[in-house]
């Protein structure tokens, strides 16, 4: 039986995160992930995630954001691939929007630079978009998008050169605390030992961690890239990442990036849950709400579907993380129930799971994300 000091289980975005911070600080570390690294049957795949500071959902996650940025910078220094990608950010919606008077409110707590423009102004100033006149947006510099496969690779990368061993296509069918206060991991090619073990295994987080049935529930969601009229309207540097709220709900995009076509979902799109491992294939009535919404807001980008690809949200019951040890358990961390808006911090995610691995505390605030306020 093979001993760790820590057992990262799950190495998508979070673990292969926590799996590199781990390393870097001198720990054995195994990563074990059930497919393939990266993978594209959970949640991060799909080429591109928003990145921003202006943060709608509260201004807590700000100063974890300002950690990331850094964070970020560092890793791609290391990496042949650039993984940050800066285009700006707009979140728009009707005047007395939820999201854009969040964002503005993070934005102006915490003096992040951003201006507001009607969605005439973001017209004329983005040929791409076409908002109604009325709309108000908060546009910020620092915003744009990282490369989510890269940043997984990037991450284990990272853990390679500091000594960690990472095993794909090895799932974890079981765990249990040991008498020494440790844990035992079985898998279906052997058993290993740790003194502490993260579980970052996203939608499927409550197969290990019971526990968290209600807590960290996993949600279908839908991507598609349409091919615009104009593509030369939907490039990197002439469209900024949006999050635009409607009165369908709300919608993110991009622009276009590895692949063909502007890059469009919908936030908690049919509000799906669904078993992980049974995942439905996108539906033409997955692509009609994409390209409804598309027609109306960015009309130029409303040409033939490229693409189509399911993923997951795997939501808490507030939508903010859980990041806490287990109380009957501390030698167990947990970084679950991301909500859709995870894969961002997904590098100061790790530097605090690598906290409380080793020190069962972070240097960062965390009250936010404690299990005890379910």
């Amino acid at each position: 039986m093979t001993e760790y000091d820590t057992i990262v289980v799950g190495v998508g975005g979070m673990g292969s995160a926590t799996a590199a911070h781990l390393a870097e600080r001198g720990q054995d570390v195994l990563g074990l992930e059930r497919y393939d690294v990266p993978h594209s049957m959970g949640s991060s795949h799909g080429l591109t995630r928003i990145i921003r500071k202006a943060y709608y959902e509260h201004p807590d996650y700000v100063p974890l954001l300002e950690r990331a940025y850094e964070l970020w910078d560092e890793l791609d220094a290391t990496h042949s691939t650039q993984l940050l990608h800066k285009t700006e950010c707009v979140v728009a919606g009707p005047e007395g929007s939820e999201k854009v008077a969040g964002a503005r409110k993070s934005a102006e707590e915490h003096g992040l630079e951003h201006e507001l423009l009607s969605g005439a102004e973001l017209g004329e100033r983005y040929p791409g978009y076409d908002l109604p006149d009325e709309f108000v947006a908060v546009v910020e510099p620092d915003g744009g998008f990282l490369h989510v496969e890269q940043c997984v690779v990037a991450h284990v990368n990272a853990a390679h050169r500091h000594g960690a061993e990472i095993h794909a296509r090895e799932g974890v069918l079981d765990w249990e605390p040991t008498a020494d206060g440790g844990v035992r991991v079985e898998t279906a090619e052997d058993s290993y030992t740790a003194d502490t073990m993260v579980v970052t295994a996203g939608a499927w987080a409550a197969n290990l961690l019971p526990m968290l049935e209600t807590e960290a529930v996993p949600e279908r969601q839908v991507l598609g890239w349409f091919q615009p009229e104009h593509p030369e309207r939907f490039q990197p540097d002439s469209f900024p990442v949006f999050i635009v709220e409607c009165e369908v709900g709300y919608f993110y995009g991009f622009p276009e990036y590895g692949v063909p076509g502007y890059k469009i979902g919908k936030y908690n799109h049919f509000h799906e849950e669904v078993d992980p491992d049974d995942v439905a294939e996108p539906t033409p009535g997955d692509e009609r709400v994409l390209r409804d919404f598309t027609e109306r807001y960015f009309p130029d980008a409303a040409g033939p579907t490229m693409r189509l690809e399911t993923c997951m949200f795997t939501n808490s019951p507030d939508e903010h993380f859980i990041i806490d040890t287990l109380p009957d358990h501390p030698q167990v961390v947990v970084g679950a129930g991301f909500s859709g808006h995870g894969f961002k911090l997904s590098s100061v995610v790790g530097e605090i799971l690598a906290d409380l691995a080793i020190d069962d505390e972070s240097r960062h605030d965390i009250d936010l994300f404690s299990l005890d306020r379910f």
